[in-house]
């Protein structure tokens, strides 16, 4: 639905704050799901992205209610895309249990999809198109747009699973100032490692020498860290990885927190697990807001 306002907001940015106006400008064109045929608290919307040169999808949980929200960034894996955590993981689900128990506040969750390139594009920025820059500029910033609980600059919390382990991981590390709290399950921990589960050669992704490893990204930003957390499963390929993450962030001395538990690299386990980093993610927020 064409959005007037919007259009108004384009003829008199002058009245708007300054980072009101670069939001508003950021996107060519943004589309949102009708609400007539929204369920569970879900929408879908789609903008065309500067960062990927092309329209981007992505859906967002937004509970209930009347107050401001933080947002909660979840990454999904390869051959995924936006409706992953959300139509096989059930997040949002989860999240509305958490909200209606008591359990956590109120918070947005944004599941974007990785920009579609090939099996997976590793949330890395590539020489035609920056995969990174739209998960830390353009997400937030898509969310805002289409609810006024959200602030673009809000409060921001980042995860992911898998491949998308990989990118909360480097991408809350390397923006420690932006993120609050950042959590990975079964996350790749390497660049090298994609290769177990991508078709297109390591080659053609030409990543830079600084966002390979998610090790040395985390040690290069150690000053600015958020609250880190990550698990991986007992049966998971990727265990001993994880395990190696861990103990080099142990000798470095860098806090943390990594937990293993029963399972492999699937669904069952992610979204068993995903309750641990939203109730993660909620006492980030509220350590945050009291201090």
């Amino acid at each position: 639905m064409e959005n007037l306002l919007r259009k108004t907001y384009f003829c008199h940015p002058p009245t708007l704050p300054f980072y009101s106006q670069a939001r508003f400008l950021m996107f060519r064109t943004i589309r949102a799901s009708d609400p007539r045929y929204e369920r569970d608290a879900l929408r879908c919307i789609t903008v065309k992205s500067p960062a990927l040169r092309g329209r981007a999808d992505l859906s967002c949980f937004i509970p209930a209610g009347t107050a401001p929200l933080p947002l909660v960034i979840l990454l999904h894996g390869v051959y995924g895309s936006h409706w992953s955590w959300s139509m096989k993981g059930g997040v949002h689900l989860t999240a509305q249990r958490l909200i209606d128990s008591g359990a956590i506040a109120p918070l947005a969750v944004a599941m974007p999809s990785d920009g579609l390139w090939g099996d997976g594009s590793g949330y890395l920025p590539h020489p035609d198109r920056d995969f990174e820059r739209w998960i830390v500029e353009e997400v937030p910033a898509a969310v805002a747009l289409e609810n006024e609980r959200v602030l673009a600059d809000g409060p921001l919390a980042i995860g992911g699973l898998s491949m998308g382990g990989f990118g909360a991981l480097r991408i809350g590390a390397k923006h420690g100032r932006r993120f609050r709290g950042v959590s990975g399950h079964s996350s790749i921990t390497h660049f090298d490692q994609l290769a177990q589960f991508v078709e297109e050669p390591l080659e053609t992704y030409r990543a830079q020498d600084a966002d390979r490893s998610v090790l040395e990204t985390i040690l290069r930003h150690a000053d600015t860290l958020p609250a880190l957390r990550f698990d991986c499963g007992l049966s998971d390929p990727l265990l001993a990885d994880n395990r190696a993450l861990h103990a080099a962030l142990e000798r470095a001395g860098v806090p943390h927190t990594y937990e293993e538990f029963p399972g492999g690299h699937e669904w069952s386990y992610w979204e068993r697990h995903i309750e641990t980093t939203l109730r993660f993610f909620d006492a980030c927020f509220r350590d945050q807001s009291s201090s």
